[in-house]
C-alpha cells in the first residue's frame, strides 16, 4: 500500500436506511473523529445522503466525496468534510438507488459486499479495524446472503481466511457503553434455541473469549459476573435448575482455569450492580447474558447513542454502532451520528492506535 498508516474502513450498511446518513454526518459536524477513515460501500449511495443533509439543514457546511478505486490512493490527510468512499460490488445506478425505508436486495447485497469486503483486507493487514454501519436482516435474506448479520458473516470470513471450519472460529457479541458492557451466550437465534445453547460448553467458551478480549484490551484479567438463566437465578432450583446443573459447573471449571468469575446472580438485579455510575466502578467488569434480549435491554436502556457493538474471538477489530437502520428516519436528515462516533472511538483503542487519530 502507497498509504503510510493502515486505515479504519466504515462499511456502509444498508442503502435504505440511515447508515449512509450517519457517516455522512460523521464527516461533516466530527472531522477529526474521522481522519483516518475510508468508506466502504457505493458512491451514489454516499452521494444522495450528502445531498439530503444539504437540502434538510441548508445553512451547514456540505461534504465533498472523494472517489477511490483502491486503499492505495486514500491520502493519509484528508481536508475537513471530504468523504472518502470505496467502491465495491456492482455501482448504482443514481436513478435506482433503494428507496428510502424499504427492504429492498440490492441494499442488502451492497451491505454484504462492504462488510466482505472491509473483513478481507482487516484480515490481510491492510486495516487497522472495521466499523459497520446498519444492515437490515431482511434485505441479507431478500439478497440471498446465507447469514443472519454482521457477527456470523465476519466469523465465515475470518474462518475461511485462517482454514478451520465457522466451529474452530468462535465469536461472541459484546455491547459497551460508558456504564456498562454485557456478552452474549447466543445472539440471533429463537429463544427456544437460545435455552438450549445455554450448555457448559457454551458458557465456558463465552468465559474464556470474554477474559481473552478484555485482557488484551485492558492489559488486566476482567472481573466477569454471569447472570442467571431463570428469575431469581433459579430460586435453588425451585424456579428451574439450569443454574444448578449447567451454569455452576461452567463457573468452577472457568475458575480452576484461572478466570475471575462470579455467579450466577438474578438478571433483574446484575446489570445494576455491574454499572459504572458517579465516576465509581462497578461491581463487574463485564456481565455475561444468557442470551441476546437478556444482556442488550439494560444496555441499549442507558442510551442507544452511547452503545457500540463489539465482535470477540476475531482475528481483527470490529466494532458497531447500537442501533438499527432506522428505516422511520432514513432521507430525513434527523439522524444522530452519536454511537456511530463511539463506535469508531472503541475501534481506535482496540486497534491500539494503529488508524491515524
Amino acid at each position: 500500500m502507497a498509504t503510510a498508516f493502515k486505515p479504519i474502513a466504515i462499511t456502509v450498511g444498508d442503502a435504505a436506511g440511515i447508515g449512509p446518513e450517519i457517516i455522512a454526518l460523521a464527516y461533516r459536524d466530527a472531522p477529526q473523529q474521522v481522519q483516518g477513515c475510508v468508506v466502504v460501500g457505493d458512491v451514489a449511495v454516499m452521494q444522495r445522503a450528502v445531498e439530503v443533509l444539504a437540502r434538510t439543514n441548508p445553512g451547514t457546511m456540505r461534504v465533498t466525496l472523494l472517489p477511490l478505486s483502491s486503499l492505495s490512493d486514500l491520502p493519509s490527510t484528508l481536508p475537513a468534510l471530504t468523504l472518502p468512499v470505496l467502491q465495491v460490488g456492482q455501482a448504482f445506478d443514481a436513478a435506482q438507488l433503494p428507496a428510502w425505508g424499504r427492504i429492498s436486495a440490492a441494499a442488502g447485497a451492497l451491505a454484504a459486499d462492504a462488510v466482505v469486503w472491509a473483513a478481507q483486507a482487516a484480515l490481510r493487514g491492510e486495516l487497522a479495524a472495521m466499523v459497520t454501519a446498519p444492515l437490515h436482516k431482511e434485505a441479507l435474506s431478500a439478497a440471498g446472503v446465507p447469514f443472519p448479520g454482521h457477527t456470523e458473516m465476519l466469523q465465515a470470513c475470518a474462518a475461511a481466511h485462517v482454514g478451520v471450519s465457522v466451529d474452530d472460529m468462535p465469536v461472541r457479541m459484546m455491547l459497551a457503553n460508558r456504564e456498562l458492557r454485557t456478552v452474549l451466550v447466543s445472539i440471533h437465534v429463537p429463544l427456544r434455541q437460545a435455552i438450549e445453547a445455554v450448555t457448559v460448553e457454551n458458557i465456558s467458551q463465552t468465559l474464556r473469549i470474554t477474559h481473552a478480549a478484555q485482557l488484551a484490551s485492558t492489559g488486566r484479567a476482567p472481573h466477569m459476573g454471569v447472570a442467571g438463566l431463570n428469575p431469581h437465578a433459579g430460586e435453588g432450583g425451585l424456579l428451574g435448575r439450569e443454574e444448578i446443573d449447567i451454569i455452576v459447573p461452567a463457573l468452577q471449571q472457568a475458575r480452576a482455569e484461572g478466570l475471575h468469575v462470579s455467579g450466577p446472580f438474578a438478571p433483574d438485579t446484575i446489570f445494576m450492580r455491574a454499572r459504572a455510575k458517579d465516576g465509581q466502578p462497578g461491581e463487574f467488569d463485564v456481565v455475561i447474558a444468557m442470551y441476546h434480549d437478556q444482556g442488550l435491554i439494560p444496555v441499549k436502556y442507558l442510551g442507544v447513542e452511547q452503545g457500540v457493538n463489539v465482535t470477540l474471538g476475531l482475528p481483527l477489530v470490529r466494532t458497531s454502532p447500537d442501533h438499527g437502520t432506522a428505516f422511520d428516519l432514513a432521507g430525513t436528515g434527523r439522524a444522530d451520528p452519536a454511537s456511530l462516533l463511539e463506535a469508531l472511538a472503541m475501534a481506535r483503542r482496540l486497534a491500539g492506535g494503529g488508524a491515524q487519530a
